[in-house]
Formats: C-alpha cells, structure tokens, sequence
C-alpha cells in the first residue's frame, strides 16, 4: 500500500518524471506553466529511479519508419497479467511525396506490449481504420475488441499463432436509416464508443456515442443481438426529458448489470442484463461528467472519473448509490482551494492489485493522482479516501494501467510539443486534383505535429511520491509555488482605472503569416505572406506592444473557444477534436450547439424551427461546456463570471447561430435580425442583428453594426463593462459567393484589417478612451506556418497604460490574455488554468495615459463594393490613409475565379471543416506564386538580431524569384 504525504522535499529542484527544463518553459498548451513536457530517458537524471522510461509510440511503418502516432487514449492488460494494449483515438494521417493521403499510413493503432519483464515490449502494432475511445479484454484472455467509431463496428482480434490479427470482418451495429449511416441529430453518423464484456466473456456492450444506446453483442455468434435507448422519453417518461445522451464507456458487474456513462445528461444508466433483453433499471446523477470506470474484484464498488468536477467517483454497487466523491486535483496541503478551480479533468482510472489504491489520470495538470481508498476495519468506522500524491507525466494523460505485481505504472499521454511548422497543413480527404500540393507531404498539421508518449515508472513509495507531487506543483504553478507580488499592484491599478473591455477574437493566423517581416520581433520574413494586406495589424504591434512570444492554446477552432472563453477544455472536447479533424466523424460540438442541433433552445423555438422530437438532445445541456467554479453546469465561460459579477455584457457573435434565410445586408438593420445565441447566458445580451460566421458576409458590416450600438452607448453614457466582438474574415473562403466584392484571400484579409482599425480607432475618439483596453487575438493558429510553433500567434492589447512601441517577449498564451481580462474587471478566475496563470503585466506601463489611433485603409478594399455613408469605402476614407499593397514585381493580382477555383472542394459553411492542408499552400501560392519554394526547415532560430539585414535580403530574393519568374 502506498503512504506519505506531500512534505516539502530537501531540494528545491526535485527530480521526477514530467521535469521539464527552464527556462524557456516549453509548454505552448494551457498557460504560462501548465503542462509538462514528456519525460527524458531515465539516463537523463542521476536521480530517477531505474526502470523508469518514456517512450514515443512508432507503429514500425516500412515506408515511414520514423512516423510515431498521436493521441494515445486508452490501455488495457490482458487478464494473465503479460500484455499491455494502447489504443489510439486522433488525428494519425500521413500523406504521401505527391501530396495525396496514403490510406495505409493513415489508420488508428492497436499496439501490443509484453509486459512480463522488467520493460515493456513492443510485439505489435495494428492498425484499425477508425476507433473511439473503445478498448476492452474478454475475461477469457484469448480475444480483444476495439470499437470502430465512425464505422458503427467492433473490431474482434484473437491471437494466433503467437500473434494478435483480427477476426473479420468486423461485427456491424447497424444504425441507419434507408441504408445511410445515421446518428441522433442533424446530419450525424454513428459513433461507436466504449466497450464492456459479461464475466463469463459471452456478451459485449456497446456505448453507441451519437445514437444515444448501447448495443448488445453476442460474441459467440458475432452479431448484435439487442438495444437499448438510453433516453428517458423512449421509456415512458415525458417526452423531452433529459437523460441517457452521449454514452462513452460501460462495465459489466457480473453477467446481469451494467453501467453506462451518460456525459451530457451526467449520469451512470444501470442496465439489466437478461439473457438478450436490454431493460434500464437506474439512473445515478452525478455532479461532473461521468467518463471512464473500473469494478473492484467483489464488484461491490465502482470507480468512474468525473470531469468537470474533477472528482473519481466510488459508487456502491449493491445499493446503486454514490459513496464517495474525491477531488483528484492536488492533496489539501499543495493546493488548499483546489476545489474552486476546475480543470483537472480526470479522465481514467486503474486499482493497485491489493485494491488499496487508485491511480487517476489528470488530462488537465498532466499527472497521475494517487488515492488512498478508505477501507472499514474490526472496530472501527469506513475511513474516509484521500488523495495522497500526484505523478507528473507528459502532455494530457489519457490512461493509466497497473502491473499485477502491482511494481509499476503504465501511463499513455495523448499529445506532445508541437514545435515549428513551416509547412503547416492537413489533409482529410480527397478534394479537387489541382488542390493537391507538397506541402501536404510535409505532414506538419498541429494535429500530426503532437505525439503521444508511453510513460512506465515504478510505483514510487512515500518519499518518492512527496517529491513527485511537488513536482507536479512546480510544473503546474500551484500556489504555493507562485509569487504574484510582481503583478498584483498593477493588476490593482488597473481594475481602478479601467471600466470596460472589448474582447476580439479573430480566426486561424500565425504570427509569421501577419508579423514574420516587422523590423523588430522574433519573426520569420519568408513566411509573412498576409503583412501587404493588413497594415492596421502591422500599426498595431509597431505603436503599441510587439507579442512576438504568444501562443494560442488550442489547436483549432474548437478547442480554441473554449480556450479563448474559458480557459480550459473538457475532457469531451480534448477526446473528440482530432477525430473529428482528421475526419473520422463526429460534429462540430464546441460553439453551443451539439450533434449541429441548438440545444439552448426553448421547446417553443424548437418547434418554431421544425424540430419536433422532443427526445432530440431533451434539455438545455451542453456535452462541451465547462462548469463554473462554484460547480454550476456548463457556466464556467467569461460571460458567466462577468454576469455573476454584476458587470453588464453585450455579445457580438460569440457563441451564435446566423437565422435561416436572413439575408446578408450591407447595413444591418433593426428590421432585419441575423443571429440567435446559442448559449442561454448570452441570449438576453446578445446583439440579434449582427451576423455571425458567415465568409459571405465582410467584417466591415459587421463593425457598422457594432459601431451603431457603440454610439448608442456614447451617447448615453452605459457602455457594457465586458463587449464581445468577432471579427471572423481572416479565416478567409466562399469566394465564388462572398458579397460586396470582398472575394479574394487579400480583399478579406484586408477586411477583417480595416475592421479591427475601425474598431479602435472608434474608441480612440470616444468619451470611453481613458477606461477601455481593447484585447485582440485568434482563437487558434492552425490555418498557417510559423518557424517557433504551430501555436505561435498574434495578439494586441491596445488602450491607456499600455506601452507604446515596445517588444515584449514573455512567453504569453490564450490563457494569460483571459486572466488579464479578469484582472482588470475584477473577476474571480474561471479555472485552474487562469487561476494559477500570471496576467501580462509586463505589457503595461501605468504611467502611459495616452494614446490614439486612426486606421489605416487597406487599398486591397478600393477595388470592393463596400461603402460608407453612400460612398464607396475609399471615397469615404479621408482623413485616413490609404495604403497600398507592398507586393513584389511580378506578384499577379488573384481574381475570386482563381481563389474559388484553387479552393475547390472546400467547404467555407462553417469554421474549420477545411482541408488546411491544400488550403495553406493554396494560399502561399495564390500570394507568393508557384515559383517561390514554400519554406521546409524546422529551424525554431531566433530571428530578433540583425532584422535590416535579414528583411532586405529576403525582399531581394524573393522579389528576384518573382522577376526570373515573369522574365521566363
């Protein structure tokens, strides 16, 4: 059994796997010291203990011997207690030399480890077309099953011969309506999810992820046999009760009962078992979301991890009841108030061999929890669980598996540190031929770029364990670690000082791509393709501060939101996003609507909007959301905090959904509403008529109508303390239908530019310009390359106290720009990321009162139909300057034909559901011509010494490349 408690270790630089090396801090994920990096070779240390090591994950293709898999999610050990299997759930798409996807090098993965020595060993690796999250040993030893997400199947393998191959084909689950694949939803397929199987090794289970059931399979015979609707409705119950949506795993207690984990509803459904009868005879509400689980040997209890808030959950299974929640997040004596900071995010669970003790994956701190399980004894009373220690570990931990021996720890980690992108692109599926390119051969999508890791480590004991958990708070900042002194009295001032915030957030750039040819910064000219069509971005970095040192949190636009709005991810979300990238189902989840339905609607708007089952995702939750600190269900966003606070909001285009044939307008009027909110919060605060992500529509409307009820506000004196804007056109598409002439990859560019420009200038000229700051960023950088990282991006602060033409090279994040938001409105942090994040206070100077700015006109807009005032927009620009494009001899203007038929095959209806990886080069093409060799080298230098010699010599050669180019 393990003991000791998180004493303070003799050193003030404990060793411990997860150590990462400073400075830099290396983490681009959370904040600005949040996750660790993947643990060196045991070699790398005079300290470790032997036998420890972290290990990629190489599945030995022949053709690409050094590729190595991402988002490792689950393992599982045989019941002799000798094999090990790690499943894969992710991205893992590798394309060829010509560009084009390479379906043998483009599965998930089955590996297969003996674990019967020392270290393990890698036997196999299988590969498996599509999975999620299903993994699962018949008691019997002599086959396994993974479940086939997308696919609607379950893969059965069974070892012959010495080795593991599967049985085939794959067993069908058979969810279709008229033959076409079918989810419950609106345009969804099936999602086949966590598996569990009977004691006597006959019947597996099945949790149907997007059909909101569980499946019965007879393993004899190899078919489904029955299902189950988890929906309260479908049982007699009201129509349109919540209830039994989103299953992700199962357990079999015995060969009578299992438990299913609802996320979205937040419940375990108790199912009874008889025979090829499926019957629902429970429900067990739970505060977080339920995930992964694991019975004990009696089957008396049941252990679930429980996102959101952050607790495992032990669950007596004789009277189906609740016994105990325990807080995985940190021991009291490391983190007291760890209870109010949410984002842990357990996510697995695995007992010790003498059930004694429970490991817990921590996704959201990258580490394993240890608990101590309470135990009753002659005389004396159930003693009372504890978390006793944490284990550090690389980048989100998805699993966790015990040696029988119980000597040593199996732990798998889904992601790593991306690193320089300078090829950044993706590839999901076959599109147009003359989209295809090499820059899809150079596989260094965000998604690819992020490897998985193996971590074995022997069980440390309790001195081992004490200087592990202060390892973990080391790496994660806990409190007692920090010393905020340095930022505190600024912070203070400011939330004095400053009244109002207005919160932009923009769509997908790099710094490289807008700021890579400054003449001060640690930028990459070669890459700074989008710099001639956005000057007030260039005015911005150079009058105000210069970020050359931020990094988006997310990797994309759905895990970017949430980052962007609430500082931290679920565990649903960290699960289902690199599927869902790589095109292996799913829906797009992460903006307030899930499965494409808008669960925020009331059953009136349901029904005004043709939805007529009430059964459709019954309530109002939402399976993304995180909750607040307080606990309260899917409220931990910024607008919640704010509301909360008392503080009065306006929301443009956050969170919203464009109404069904409202048309895209040049003016927005009263008359014309354009969006409905998605999120109930937001709805009574939320500007109607203006429009959200539409690539149709041009930001510089969208400005308009933000600056009609700006001058409202102006005029009586009530502007909102927190405004949300987004500003989406710099995601760029829908060029053959894109209105008012704003039809090119420049012209948009250009438009989200002035838009911004717009924007500051307008309360630069204000009544408000001495109490409002201005924050800018992009929800994530996915859509280009940079030569630091793939998370690498741009960012403004703008306003009084600012610094004006400084360079600030803190490694700043999404999460330090939020936590700065709530500092100087005065809000509680929304998570454990912002909580234990220091805000960018070395971007102020309190001294620097004022400031201004008026916007530059990008000239791209001259050649549009946007007007202002009944003029055409340049018309109407004076005073402002007009500045031209700063291309290079030679350099073609793209018409919307060119960049319309270059993009065909894309789909622009909504953020993200792109194929980046044609649409990155694409635009390198489009902008700097064929001839001009798309950069390839990983170097990550620092570029901020000697910038006039490396800006001059790149503008001659590229503009050289150009002219030899035009010549010939």
């Amino acid at each position: 059994m393990l003991d000791g408690s998180p004493q303070r270790p003799p050193s003030p630089s404990p060793y411990g796997w997860g150590a990462r090396p400073r400075p830099p801090r290396t983490r681009p994920h959370p904040g600005a010291a949040r996750t660790a990096t993947p643990c060196p070779p045991a070699s790398a240390s005079p300290h470790r203990r032997p036998h420890a090591q972290f290990q990629p994950l190489n599945p030995g293709l022949a053709s690409r011997p050094d590729f190595l898999v991402d988002h490792a999610v689950d393992s599982a050990i045989s019941p002799d207690g000798k094999t090990l299997l790690i499943l894969t759930s992710g991205y893992n798409r590798n394309n060829g030399p010509n560009g084009a996807r390479v379906p043998a090098e483009s599965n998930e993965y089955v590996f297969v480890f003996d674990i019967s020595g020392p270290n393990p060993v890698q036997k196999q690796a299988l590969q498996v077309p599509n999975t999620f999250n299903g993994l699962a040993w018949n008691p019997k030893g002599t086959e396994f099953y993974v479940s086939g997400g997308v696919d609607d199947n379950v893969h059965v393998y069974v070892n012959q011969g010495g080795g593991w191959s599967e049985a085939a084909p794959p067993i069908a689950l058979g969810h279709s309506v008229n033959g076409v694949p079918t989810g419950v939803g609106i345009n969804v397929r099936p999602m086949a999810a966590g598996l569990a199987v009977n004691a006597s090794g006959t019947q597996l289970l099945v949790a149907n992820y997007f059909n909101d059931s569980v499946s019965l399979v007879d393993l004899t015979r190899r078919a489904k046999v029955a299902e189950l609707d988890l929906r309260p409705g479908k049982h007699g119950a009201a129509p349109g009760t919540p209830g039994g949506t989103y299953p992700i795993a199962a357990a079999f207690k015995g060969d009578d009962t299992a438990y299913v984990s609802s996320q979205r509803d937040r419940e375990l459904v108790v199912v009874n078992v008889n025979g090829t009868q499926l019957a629902i005879r429970t429900r067990i509400k739970t505060a977080g979301q339920p995930n992964k689980m694991t019975l004990n040997k009696a089957q008396d209890r049941l252990y679930v991890a429980s996102d959101n808030s952050d607790t495992v959950l032990v669950v007596d299974t004789t009277q189906d009841r609740i016994r105990e929640e325990i807080l995985t997040t940190a021991p009291r004596e490391i983190f007291p108030r760890a209870h109010q900071f949410k984002g842990a995010n357990p996510n697995n669970v695995a007992l010790s061999p003498d059930e004694s003790t429970l490991f817990v994956t921590n996704g959201g701190t990258n580490s394993v929890a240890v608990i101590r399980l309470g135990a009753a004894r002659p005389g004396f009373p159930d003693r009372a669980s504890r978390l006793i220690g944490l284990i550090p570990t690389g980048w989100y931990p998805n699993a966790v598996s015990v040696k029988p021996d119980g000597s040593t720890l199996y732990v798998v980690n889904g992601k790593g540190n991306a690193g320089p992108n300078p090829q950044g692109c993706r590839n999901t599926t076959s599109i147009a031929p003359g989209a295809q390119n090499a820059c899809r051969a150079a596989n260094q999508y965000v998604w690819q770029l992020e490897k998985a890791g193996f971590l074995t480590l022997p069980v440390p004991d309790g001195r081992d364990l004490a200087r592990l958990t202060w390892q973990v708070a080391e790496n994660n900042d806990f409190p007692i670690t920090q010393n905020p002194a340095q930022w505190k009295a600024t912070m203070a001032l400011l939330r004095q000082r400053i009244k109002h915030v207005i919160y932009v957030v923009k769509e997908n750039r790099t710094y490289d791509q807008v700021h890579g040819d400054l003449p001060k910064g640690n930028g990459d000219p070669s890459l700074a393709v989008l710099s001639p069509y956005s000057p007030n971005h260039t005015q911005l970095a150079s009058r105000f501060v210069t970020l050359d040192n931020f990094y988006d949190s997310g990797e994309t636009s759905g895990v970017g939101w949430n980052w962007s709005t609430a500082g931290r991810t679920t565990d649903q979300v960290e699960k289902t996003q690199p599927p869902n990238y790589a095109g292996r189902g799913l829906s797009y989840d992460w903006e307030g609507a899930n499965r494409n339905f808008p669960v925020s609607f009331t059953p009136e708007q349901r029904q005004a909007a043709g939805f007529t089952d009430p059964d459709v995702l019954a309530g109002n939750a939402d399976v993304a959301a995180p909750d607040s600190r307080e606990g309260e269900a899917g409220a931990g966003y910024l607008w919640d905090a704010a509301l909360k606070a008392g503080l009065t909001l306006r929301n443009y285009g956050f969170f919203v959904t464009n109404l069904p044939g409202a048309p895209v307008v040049e003016t927005p009027y009263p008359s014309t509403p354009q969006a409905v909110a998605l999120k109930q919060a937001l709805a009574p605060h939320t500007d109607p008529y203006f429009r959200g992500f539409d690539m149709n529509n041009a930001d510089f409307y969208l400005f308009k109508e933000w600056e009609r009820e700006f001058d409202g506000y102006a005029a009586n004196g009530n502007l909102p303390n927190l405004s949300l804007v987004r500003l989406p056109h710099d995601h760029f598409g829908s060029f053959s239908s894109a209105r008012f002439g704003v039809n090119t990859v420049p012209r948009q560019m250009a438009d989200n530019d002035y838009a911004v420009g717009r924007l500051i200038e307008k309360v630069a000229k204000s009544r408000y310009k001495d109490d409002t700051l201005i924050f800018i960023l992009e929800d994530d950088a996915q859509d280009g390359p940079d030569h630091v990282d793939a998370h690498r991006s741009i960012a403004y602060v703008v306003g009084p106290y600012v610094k004006q033409g400084a360079l600030v090279s803190t490694r700043y994040t999404t999460v330090s720009l939020l936590r700065t938001i709530e500092e100087v409105l005065g809000l509680p942090p929304l998570g454990i990321n912002d909580g234990l994040t220091a805000p960018m206070a070395d971007v102020f100077d309190l001294t620097q009162r004022t400031w201004d700015y008026q916007a530059v006109v990008p000239g791209e807009l001259c050649a549009t139909a946007l007007v202002e005032n009944g003029q055409p927009l340049c018309a109407a620009a004076a005073p402002r300057a007009i500045a031209a494009a700063n291309r290079c001899p030679g350099v073609p203007d793209r018409d919307a034909r060119y960049w319309a038929v270059t993009m065909e095959g894309q789909d622009f209806s909504v953020e993200d559901r792109l194929d980046e990886e044609a649409f990155n080069r694409a635009l390198w093409r489009g902008l700097k011509g064929a001839d001009v060799p798309y950069p390839e080298i990983r170097h990550g230098r620092d570029l901020r010494e000697g910038r006039e010699a490396l800006l001059k010599a790149r503008a001659q050669a590229v503009c050289a490349q150009h002219r030899l180019a035009t010549a010939e």
